[in-house]
């Protein structure tokens, strides 16, 4: 008790450590209240910071900021048309996929069945009848969830349009007043913000590094998995592409959750045959490719994290914040690092 009185004690003295703490405390408390009401404002932040990093690229090369701005968000609404020139195929290749799991689960039932008369002393008759049960409720469950999620209200459908107009112009505002936006945030900031200012320029630094190399990750995957696919005629191409291309936001465990429906598809289609290894086996040389090769290539100036810190964060937050905390948990855990990179060794001298 007396080693925590005594941090405390020193902490408190000294303002700047003070300050860093509350701003952590009061950001993210906000952040997790009031998700529900600004999700739109979030959306258009994240976005925007991500086409920040682009546009500040551009201004490095000497192109002037209105013209890097122009552009980038330019590219941005091609991109977002685009987008939702692809949903109709998309949704309808998904809504097939569910009707075809009745189908899968035959196949897999199939398959496990045989299972007691290969291995009589590991697997028994009574075990496979409640594996096949389980899985067959929670995927029909699933789907019906799924597929009555994807057919929205009125309602929702209103929603989404709204934030097609709201979010593209904010994220233009935020872009082209960037500067003013920020002098206007830290015109409220105290004076003793030095330290807090240093782990923002360390966490600024090396998520721009991360995310511009993640979102042309994100790109050249889908699309040479989309290729791959088409070549081998498996079903589902486009949609199999997206999901590697989304998983590949998780480092580690989506590329392993995004072998679980290269490998149905592939059952469906072709059944336990050696078409369906080699689909299996081209989305493993894909991923094989991805990990040796192009991670190495983007992302040499980005994120220093050993690898089981980024599973760890990426369970951690992901049991608080749920998918979001998924999906932001190498940031999250940049932020992290950042504080503890920042933090003095001795707090009473840094006051």
């Amino acid at each position: 008790m007396e080693l925590f009185r005594d941090w405390y004690a020193l902490v408190g003295r000294n303002r700047q450590l003070a300050l860093l703490l509350v701003l952590l405390a009061a950001g993210t408390t906000f952040v997790v209240l009031t998700a529900g009401i600004l999700a739109p404002f979030y959306a258009a932040l994240i976005i925007a910071y991500v086409m920040e990093t682009a546009a500040n690229r551009m201004q490095r090369l000497g192109m002037p900021r209105n013209g890097a701005v122009a552009i980038v968000f330019g590219v941005f609404l091609g991109v977002l048309f685009g987008v939702f020139a692809l949903l109709p195929l998309l949704g309808s290749q998904l809504m097939q996929f569910i009707t075809e799991l009745p189908q899968f689960v035959s196949r897999a039932q199939g398959l496990l069945v045989q299972l007691p008369e290969k291995y009589p002393s590991v697997v028994s008759p009574e075990q496979v009848a409640t594996i096949v049960d389980d899985v067959r409720t929670k995927l029909l469950s699933g789907g019906q969830n799924l597929a009555k999620y994807l057919g929205g209200t009125v309602v929702g459908l209103v929603t989404v349009l709204v934030y097609l107009i709201i979010i593209p112009v904010m994220i233009f505002f935020m872009l082209k007043d960037k500067e003013r936006i920020v002098g206007w945030v830290e015109s409220f900031m105290p004076a003793h913000h030095q330290l807090s200012a240093a782990v923002w320029r360390d966490v600024n630094r090396q998520l721009q590094n991360f995310v511009g190399g993640k979102v042309a990750q994100m790109v050249i995957v889908a699309i040479v998995s989309f290729i791959v696919f088409s070549a081998i005629d498996l079903d589902y191409a486009p949609l199999l592409a997206v999901i590697i291309g989304v998983a590949v936001m998780i480092p580690y465990i989506g590329a392993a959750a995004a072998t679980v429906p290269v490998a149905a598809v592939a059952l469906i289609q072709w059944g336990v045959s050696f078409e369906a290894g080699v689909a299996v086996g081209s989305y493993l040389v894909i991923h094989a490719l991805d990990g040796n090769v192009l991670v190495p290539l983007l992302f040499s100036e980005a994120v220093k994290i050993h690898p089981v810190a980024i599973i760890v964060a990426i369970l951690f937050f992901g049991g608080i914040f749920g998918v979001w905390g998924v999906f932001f948990g190498i940031p999250l855990a940049v932020v992290v690092k950042a504080v503890m990179t920042a933090w003095p060794k001795d707090p009473a001298a840094a006051a």
